[in-house]
């Protein structure tokens, strides 16, 4: 029986579910003289014979345990720290770690990456603390706490359009733009004559799975194009050691080549069949059913959903607009009357349809049904008991407790409800 290594690898691999701050895990070595730190997003050292090059920041609040841990494997002055993105995570910790003399690289648009997160920062943190409560109580109690800036908002030194070398200390690098990753702004970095490429989160945080093409926790879309585009510029590279923005890197050259060849076919054959089904006349919804990955195209799914992404390539391409009924262009949709007409019906009579749905195995057809009945009746235990079954019920379905964001949501939802709450956000 033949193994399949890309799905050997996703089973293999941490997932969100394993995701740690700075200092909960030990200091790891990526090769000789490059060294790593697992953090909210990983942090990297490299040794030249001129001193050292530092690889993104982590979170403000990580960066004294950033410090410490690099502390032993520092071998000089600090001339350089690169930003492989804008995202928090990245450039947290850049006040408090640069030195007087390092000077911070970035792609050119790192800063309207970080001004995107200023912009939405507080809509942005209010939804997200549903998926890193802990992350967002600890920032905000530090900020409370010391007298200057915790969470840096650097401003590069040197900017990069398309491609840069650095070449110091016997240590040559290049740095490639690549904006289909998480960020308009991604850098991967290539350690010239090593065989080793810094990816940060241009294929996500989890490695080898689907892209997260649109984050329900806020952020602009990502674009496959881009995705496919920056993908071919690192397989071209041919890398035997790929370090990714999170966990312990990928060793192996054929390994990584087959892993980013079923990536590019698996986004590839999923954007065709949303266009071949948006051209047969198939609305959004029924695309999100029907659209699947077959077999042999397998990768994981704990981090983008196939689903997510049908669903953002038809927006991407068409727009919010469906064309399927008046309402989606007013400010009333059909939901804000669904309490209404569960009344109308009789809410017992509500909960005993979605009840019943259920029991027949469709539990998305009984979440529409059981979420009118609460739209009646916020307060009706028995609905909020069934509302915890239907939760329970997607969570054990295809990828329910897999996937990090669908099943973040569905248990904020179930302790929701079982606290007698209505609604995603506290």
């Amino acid at each position: 029986m033949t193994t399949d290594p890309v799905r050997q690898l996703a089973a293999e691999r941490p997932t969100m579910f394993d995701h740690r701050f700075a200092g909960m895990k030990p200091l790891f070595e990526v090769a000789e003289r490059i060294h790593g730190v697992e953090a909210i997003s990983n942090v990297y050292l490299i040794n030249t014979g001129d001193g050292d090059i530092q690889i993104n920041a982590g979170m403000g609040f990580e960066a004294p345990t950033i410090r410490e841990q690099l502390a032993p494997y520092r071998k000089g002055p600090l001339p350089y720290m690169i930003l492989t993105q804008g995202h928090v995570d990245h450039v947290g910790g850049v006040l408090q770690l640069r030195e007087p003399e390092t000077r911070l690289v970035a792609q050119e648009n790192n800063a309207e990456c970080q001004k995107d997160d200023e912009r939405i920062m507080v809509a942005r943190n209010r939804q997200s603390q549903i998926w890193f409560p802990a992350t967002n109580k600890i920032n905000s109690e530090l900020q409370e706490k010391v007298e200057f800036v915790v969470q840096d908002r650097p401003t590069p030194d040197i900017t990069f359009e398309d491609r840069m070398e650095i070449d110091h200390g016997g240590v040559k690098l290049e740095l490639l733009s690549v904006p289909g990753g998480e960020t308009i702004d991604s850098a991967a970095i290539h350690v010239v004559g090593r065989g080793i490429v810094f990816t940060g989160n241009q294929f996500g945080p989890l490695f080898p799975h689907f892209p997260n093409l649109n984050t329900i926790r806020g952020d602009k879309y990502r674009y496959w194009e881009a995705y496919l585009s920056s993908l071919r510029r690192v397989r071209a590279l041919e890398p035997e050691i790929l370090v990714t923005g999170h966990f312990l890197p990928i060793v192996g050259k054929e390994l990584i080549r087959t892993c980013l060849d079923r990536l590019h076919d698996a986004v590839s054959y999923i954007h065709q069949q949303t266009l071949e089904g948006m051209n047969a006349g198939k609305d959004i919804f029924q695309l999100m059913r029907e659209v699947t990955l077959p077999d042999q195209l397998f990768v994981g799914q704990a981090y983008g959903k196939i689903s997510f992404c049908v669903r953002t390539v038809w927006e991407q391409y068409m727009g919010w607009f469906q064309g399927l009924r008046t309402s989606e262009l007013l400010s009333v949709q059909p939901h804000h009357v669904a309490g209404e007409l569960a009344q109308m019906a009789g809410v017992d009579a509500v909960i005993a349809r979605a009840r019943a749905t259920l029991e027949k195995g469709d539990p998305e057809r009984a979440m529409a049904l059981v979420e009118a009945a609460l739209a009646a009746e916020p307060a009706n235990r028995t609905a909020l008991d069934l509302s915890v079954a239907v939760h329970e019920a997607l969570l054990a379905g295809p990828h329910g407790a897999e996937n990090f964001w669908y099943a973040g949501w569905l248990r904020h939802q179930i302790a929701a409800n079982k606290a007698g709450k209505v609604g995603g956000k506290d």
